[in-house]
């Protein structure tokens, strides 16, 4: 048995900034493809060590303890999803957490401060190395970051697209690095994201039930959104009902940051109590690589490339 017989058919590969955000953003997708037999690898880009701490009684620690204590977290929500190929970025602990800040009109924005050692503060070309390791070594068809905004604009998102879209294209270059290994060529790259869609149903649910707070610069009638992707531009759209329940067990292992009765995740959770598929559905925009064949959004990230 040659080597390439022990390698899976189908490899994604995914580039999260923070423990947790692999939870809420792609937990339907980890789960769907793990159990369908596929290498599932994810690359988490620094442990968090700055993130808003939401259990009481974890509220004592502080960021040096914080960071292992979401490896653990992290640990726990893989097995939830059936994934046990998980990394960091440049090994435990090389970028730290560069945390965020708000300003006046609400957008978030870098901490005035930022330590050195901090992922926002990382050399591009020396982070980007470090995923073209990664990438060469499991050699993925399928690569899932954030878009160029990070979703909501929080530095490590932001360095974590940057990142990933630098790394796609270095590793797939002849005679680049050598020592990180033989070139490979990424099939697709997909950017997470809610859809417009989505978001509304979210809003007019809420609405409906009552909840006139959550969400209160949305207003689901709009022509145009302040969040979400236009669904025109939704590629791919996975819907793995039968994972939520993983998923939400993936999510509350994240106890220390998720908390599904109140702020952002209660309000998706209340939404889902009033009908709102938002623990079915998981959206993609197609930044790189080979078109999708059919009509779209397509249901499998790896349609055509078997």
């Amino acid at each position: 048995m040659s080597d390439s017989d022990l390698i899976p058919s189908r490899r994604l590969m995914l580039v999260h900034a923070h423990p947790d955000d692999e939870s809420s953003q792609t937990a339907l997708t980890m789960a769907k493809y793990a159990a369908e037999g596929a290498r599932v690898t994810l690359v988490t880009c620094t442990l968090g060590e700055l993130g808003e701490i939401v259990s009481e009684p974890l509220k004592q620690l502080t960021p040096d303890e914080l960071g292992p204590y979401r490896l653990g977290e992290l640990t726990r929500a893989m097995a939830a999803l059936g994934v046990t190929d998980f990394v960091r970025l440049g090994g435990d602990g090389r970028y730290h957490d560069s945390g965020m800040a708000y300003a006046e009109d609400g957008s978030v924005i870098a901490l005035a401060e930022l330590r050195d050692d901090c992922f926002w503060n990382a050399d591009l070309a020396e982070a980007a190395n470090h995923l073209v390791a990664l990438i060469r070594d499991r050699r993925p068809q399928v690569l899932i970051t954030y878009d160029d905004f990070g979703g909501y604009g929080h530095p490590d998102h932001v360095k974590a697209h940057r990142v990933a879209m630098y790394a796609y294209l270095l590793a797939a270059v002849p005679g680049y690095r050598t020592d990180l290994g033989d070139p490979w060529q990424i099939s697709r790259v997909f950017w997470s994201g809610f859809s417009q869609s989505s978001v509304r149903q979210m809003v007019r649910a809420l609405r409906a039930a009552g909840d006139t707070e959550a969400f209160a610069h949305i207003d689901p009638d709009a022509e145009t959104l302040p969040m979400g992707v236009d669904d025109a531009y939704i590629a791919a759209r996975i819907h793995a009902p039968e994972f939520t329940a993983a998923q939400y067990a993936a999510l509350a292992a994240h106890a220390s940051q998720v908390d599904l009765s109140t702020g952002f995740f209660g309000a998706l959770e209340k939404a889902s109590a009033a009908g709102a598929e938002v623990w079915t559905d998981e959206n993609y925009r197609l930044a790189a690589g080979v078109p999708l064949p059919g009509p779209l959004p397509a249901d499998d990230l790896f349609a055509g490339l078997d």
